[in-house]
């Protein structure tokens, strides 16, 4: 058996202090994302994607975040795939940024929209030919016999829009991540870790905590 327990690390990289702190939090997260992107981190713009279906078992996938503004955090997937299914029985979703190599996580917990088809549509365009193939021939989250049979189905889709412009499917489109609370991890030494945590509070204002680690 493999020692885990003797598994550890300092964190010294940095701290955070309430001074520093941007009073919204999507900028803050803005910053911080951008930060990360400069430093070259493997897919900063990765995230943890937690839905909880309604038998009530949560379930999580690493998606990648495609935009981020004041309004919140979009994402693209198929709208039957599970994590779909799982949104329309419950709206409520938790997001979570792992910046390990810079000692820092950001959590989000908000809720779900779907952003409009247009926009859906455009950014579908953008996509490289093979991933809006891939998009229509993959049937998200059902079973499939074997990786031939998937790859069956991209030989089709190659086909079947052979020498066209291949248009979003109406079964995938964006998601809106709305936050209602979001916070911002820095690991500190000593296991003694700053935290920060955002709350709307009931007039929409944000309110920021420190939250021991």
């Amino acid at each position: 058996m493999m020692d885990l327990q003797s598994i550890r690390r300092e964190y010294l990289q940095g701290h955070l202090r309430r001074s520093e702190l941007n009073p919204a939090p999507l900028q803050q997260f803005s910053l911080w994302l951008e930060q990360a992107i400069d430093m070259q981190l493997e897919d900063p713009t990765a995230m943890v994607v937690a839905t909880v279906g309604a038998s009530g078992q949560p379930s999580q996938r690493i998606v990648l975040l495609k935009s981020v503004d004041e309004r919140g955090f979009i994402f693209y997937t198929n709208y039957e795939s599970r994590k779909a299914r799982e949104l329309d029985d419950n709206p409520k979703v938790s997001l979570h940024f792992p910046w390990t190599r810079i000692e820092r996580q950001v959590l989000v917990g908000g809720i779900v929209e779907k952003i409009e088809p247009t926009v859906s549509a455009s950014y579908f365009q953008s996509r490289p030919r093979e991933s809006q193939l891939g998009a229509w021939a993959s049937q998200q989250s059902r079973k499939v016999a074997s990786r031939d049979a998937l790859m069956e189905q991209f030989t089709q889709a190659q086909g079947k829009f052979d020498g066209q412009e291949i248009p979003a499917p109406a079964f995938w489109g964006g998601y809106r991540v709305v936050p209602t609370e979001m916070e911002f991890w820095q690991g500190g030494a000593h296991r003694m870790h700053d935290r920060f945590h955002y709350t709307l509070d009931a007039h929409g204002l944000w309110q920021i905590a420190r939250l021991a680690p």
